[in-house]
């Protein structure tokens, strides 16, 4: 199977329009009409992104913020989402969870497809949000002097996914985790790079760096944990912890709450370096195989 990576890779070929960002980033960003459209499409299938028998409220949910989150990492204001479905054990109560995220992010529903299916359901959403601020942030503006920052803990959603499965414990976070839409729009006009954590922070911040042509150096002690110290190397592999992860130019203050986490510094061997070592084994979730 072709891994996550090597399938992008063949399709930047392809997306050659400007608004696509050379599928190096979270969205497309369309200037049309004096205004920027950012765009982004998610998709979670059973099994992978959510365990068989998962109440279905929770899945419309997670498939509403999931996308969002892209929307917040280039301080994009929500439009609209057209949802892309497949029918399931229980359609109703997907339909109620999907009302209750479009009325707790105040987005409307557009429009999308509906289709049958056996095995394993598949679900797919797009987001459309118009852009607060100019130039919309991306992944490939982080320069060497700035700092990397990051809005919030990690762990919290790998902790959810293992209660979820014992049965005991908060699972809230893996199950109905928030956009930051605020704190994007906020940050929007002064970072130099930003984009949300869902495969892990390891993997999200080298993809970061790539994108940029620097290195990123963390130190592992200061990003803020939700879960034991024991656990902290795991936490930053897991991801769906959907916080912010953003660069600054030297001196400048984030504003809103978050947690300075390394460096920049022009582009060395390694793209990601943690407590000044290249990280090894296995970064992050990237389908079709492991990702180092």
């Amino acid at each position: 199977m072709t891994t996550e990576s090597a399938f992008i890779a063949t399709l930047r070929a392809l997306a050659t329009h400007p608004a696509a960002r050379g599928l190096n980033d979270d969205c497309a960003v369309l200037e049309i009409g004096g205004e920027a459209l950012v765009l982004t499409h998610d998709a979670m299938a059973e099994g992978i992104h959510f365990l068989a028998g998962h109440d279905p409220a929770d899945v419309a949910w997670k498939l509403v913020a999931t996308n969002l989150s892209d929307l917040a990492a280039k301080g994009a204001e929500p439009l609209g989402l057209l949802l892309g479905y497949q029918l399931g054990h229980d359609d109703s109560r997907f339909a109620q969870g999907l009302g209750e995220a479009l009325e707790q992010f105040k987005v409307p529903l557009l429009g999308g497809d509906t289709i049958g299916g056996t095995g394993a359901q598949v679900l797919g959403l797009t987001a459309l949000g118009r852009a607060t601020h100019r130039p919309v942030p991306s992944r490939s503006g982080a320069k060497a002097g700035d700092s990397v920052w990051i809005t919030g803990a990690l762990g919290a959603a790998m902790a959810g996914f293992e209660a979820l499965q014992t049965g005991a414990g908060d699972s809230i976070a893996y199950r109905r985790p928030v956009p930051l839409l605020a704190e994007g729009q906020a940050l929007a006009p002064r970072v130099t790079a930003m984009m949300d954590v869902s495969d892990g922070l390891l993997l999200d911040c080298k993809r970061l760096a790539q994108a940029s042509g620097v290195t990123i150096a963390l130190n592992s002690q200061a990003i803020p944990m939700a879960v034991g110290e024991e656990r902290r190397d795991e936490a930053l592999r897991w991801g769906e912890d959907y916080q912010l992860l953003f660069t600054l130019p030297p001196g400048a203050a984030p504003p809103c709450p978050a947690t300075a986490i390394g460096s920049v510094r022009a582009a060395g061997p390694h793209p990601l370096l943690l407590d000044n070592v290249p990280p090894t084994g296995r970064l992050g979730y990237e389908h079709g195989g492991n990702s180092a």
